[in-house]
């Protein structure tokens, strides 16, 4: 049972506040270098210095913002694994799994599904309404983007499915005892963590329902499945594959990517429709494919 491999009675729950303190405190070593670069042009060439994380975001060249927004959750992986191994120790695989390796089938079929359906779904969006979308496709910046993804995605995706549906989730398995609680916490603090993200300022805080909606369906995922490896992959494909397609002024990763949203977002359109009727399909497919059983223990059971 993937949730119970962090109870432990030496496995109290201050360790854990103090292993998010640690965690934290290497994710801020990771944007001293975005940090330079922006010194580097306030000081030297003079640009006015960013006052929001929207204006940092296009403060420097896209790749190169993106290159070091994604290099610093290195040092966050870095982090965790220190926290995971000599605070608690345990595994990494512990924390990911409860199979006795990660079953990348898992991954990779969660990937292409998703994957699959961003890509029928803009190119759909696209069709139908051309007027909201600019196509910026430009080969060799697309290349530099799709090379940086490729390899620091994982990072970052990973980092996120490591601490929230992995390391917090079983670290209030151990301060509560039971499966609801965890599953709940870090959907909460998974999606209030969204909160600096520049599509609230456009979209308003009704855009929390779909950060804390995706943190409870990655949740289940998770705990359904014994595992994060449905929801590695499908975050994966959410954040590459969307920073390929379709960038807008308001999101959070300025891309070149091969649309730009010019449109009014919806919250209707990119609230609703993930939470209340995408994500739950997802749920029922994956519980098809994978056989779930067990849906009232495995989601809101007593640990002991």
């Amino acid at each position: 049972m993937f949730i119970e491999q962090g109870i432990h009675s030496d496995n109290k729950f201050w360790k854990y506040l103090f292993g998010s303190v640690l965690i934290f405190g290497a994710s801020l070593i990771g944007q001293l270098p975005l940090l330079m670069g922006v010194l580097y042009e306030t000081l030297v060439n003079k640009k006015t210095y960013p006052n929001s994380n929207a204006a940092i975001m296009h403060f420097l060249e896209p790749n190169w913002t993106l290159f070091l927004l994604l290099f610093s959750f290195v040092f966050v992986f870095l982090g965790i694994y220190f926290v995971v191994r000599n605070l608690h120790h345990q595994t990494l695989l512990s924390i990911i799994t409860s199979r006795t390796r990660i079953d990348w089938k898992r991954v990779f079929f969660s990937f292409w599904v998703w994957a699959g359906f961003t890509i029928a779904s803009t190119a759909v969006f696209y069709f139908l309404n051309p007027e909201d979308f600019v196509v910026q496709f430009q080969l060799v910046p697309f290349l530099i983007l799709f090379g940086i993804g490729l390899v620091l995605f994982p990072f970052q995706i990973g980092c996120e499915e490591l601490l929230f549906r992995g390391y917090l989730m079983q670290g209030f398995g151990n301060l509560a005892h039971n499966k609801w609680f965890p599953l709940l916490m870090t959907s909460l603090i998974f999606g209030l963590l969204h909160l600096a993200n520049p599509e609230v300022d456009k979209m308003g805080y009704s855009i929390l329902i779909y950060y804390i909606g995706t943190g409870l369906f990655l949740g289940i995922l998770t705990l359904m499945d014994d595992g994060m490896e449905l929801a590695l992959g499908f975050h994966f494909a959410n954040n590459f594959i969307g920073a390929l397609l379709v960038t807008s002024d308001w999101s959070a990763f300025q891309t070149y990517a091969v649309l730009k949203d010019i449109s009014n977002p919806s919250n209707s359109l990119e609230v609703l429709l993930p939470v209340f009727i995408i994500f739950p399909t997802l749920v029922v497919l994956f519980a098809k494919r994978y056989q779930w059983e067990n849906w009232t223990e495995k989601l809101t059971g007593k640990i002991s």
